[in-house]
């Protein structure tokens, strides 16, 4: 196995990102190597801030598959239950399709 060199562990844009917040908090009469240094513990900052949460992220993922493999058993032992489908209307259009006709019946009755 390849063992990684720091060049590909730090990449373009993490450098990018500290330099520029390095220049940004840059102080008068600041020299370039005091930048410099600084944008490089900004850096180790950042890559360390991504190592943990990446390793978060490896830890919740092996939580949640510990999770789900410890569901599985569980639902292949179940019974399976059949649905009963039923469909149900709603009374309101039946109510008013009654008073539509109770009100042409007495319409009717009334002009007759």
């Amino acid at each position: 196995m390849a063992k990684r060199t720091k060049s590909y562990l730090t990449s373009e844009a993490t450098h990018d990102e500290a330099m520029r917040i390095a220049r940004g908090t840059q102080r008068p009469g600041q020299t370039k190597e005091q930048t410099r240094l600084i944008a490089q513990g900004i850096q180790k900052g950042i890559e360390q801030y991504k190592k943990q949460q990446s390793a978060r992220t490896r830890e919740l993922d092996k939580s949640i598959k510990k999770v789900k493999q410890n569901l599985m058993p569980h639902e292949t032992h179940a019974i399976e239950v059949q649905e009963k489908i039923a469909y149900r209307q709603h009374w309101l259009p039946w109510l008013l399709l009654v008073l539509s006709w109770i009100a042409m019946t007495a319409c009717w009755l009334v002009y007759l």
